[in-house]
């Protein structure tokens, strides 16, 4: 079983949608113990940094984020799911995040011709054999949205980049935790692949 977390931060149901059409059986709630039960764990999301930080303590989601984390259990952050992962962001200064992860979220730099947020199809460049890509090749397209990006301080830990303007951090992996800044569950038949090889983690 996946759970997936809700936090009120929207884009549950795509994801979910997504695990079903896979054949994997998913919930989507914030119960502590039904959580901690599950096979895999998802944080998705969209929205504001603050926000998604007080909407997870508020539920005591960050709570059972630590315990998950802490017993290895495979975890994908999306979107502002990555985000969260780490120390703070830039777009809600002094606000703290859940620094499981080490880096910076940054704001994109305005540059002519760029357009933030950033919506729309990019390529990856692959790195260092990321779980979630084994079997892919060549640059594969995902969908992005976003105004804020990581920049990781491991360059270990990062498995896909892409350029909006500057070198963008699109993917990480440290032991049971994975994140993506992009939307898997919105990059078609390459973001199903990424979602099965999380499943099947």
């Amino acid at each position: 079983m996946i759970a997936i977390i809700d936090y009120d931060a929207g884009n549950l149901k795509s994801v979910e949608k997504a695990l079903c059409a896979l054949g994997k059986q998913c919930v989507i709630t914030r119960d502590y113990r039904e959580i901690l039960k599950a096979d895999k764990v998802i944080l998705p999301g969209v929205g504001a940094f603050a926000t998604a930080m007080e909407q997870l303590k508020k539920y005591e989601l960050d709570k059972v984020i630590y315990e998950v984390a802490a017993n290895n259990t495979p975890f994908l952050g999306i979107c502002l799911g990555l985000q969260l992962l780490f120390a703070g962001s830039e777009e809600n200064s002094g606000i703290e995040g859940l620094h499981l992860l080490e880096g910076r979220i940054l704001r994109i730099p305005d540059q002519e011709g760029l357009k933030i947020p950033h919506i729309g199809w990019n390529s990856l460049t692959l790195h260092n054999q990321g779980r979630l890509f084994e079997g892919q090749s060549g640059q594969p397209y995902v969908y992005f949205v976003h105004s804020y990006y990581l920049e990781a301080e491991d360059a270990s830990i990062v498995t896909a980049k892409t350029e909006y303007g500057v070198s963008i951090h699109a993917s990480v992996e440290q032991g049971n935790i994975f994140a993506c800044q992009f939307h898997p569950e919105k990059s078609g038949t390459v973001g199903l692949e990424i979602l099965k090889k999380f499943a099947d983690a």
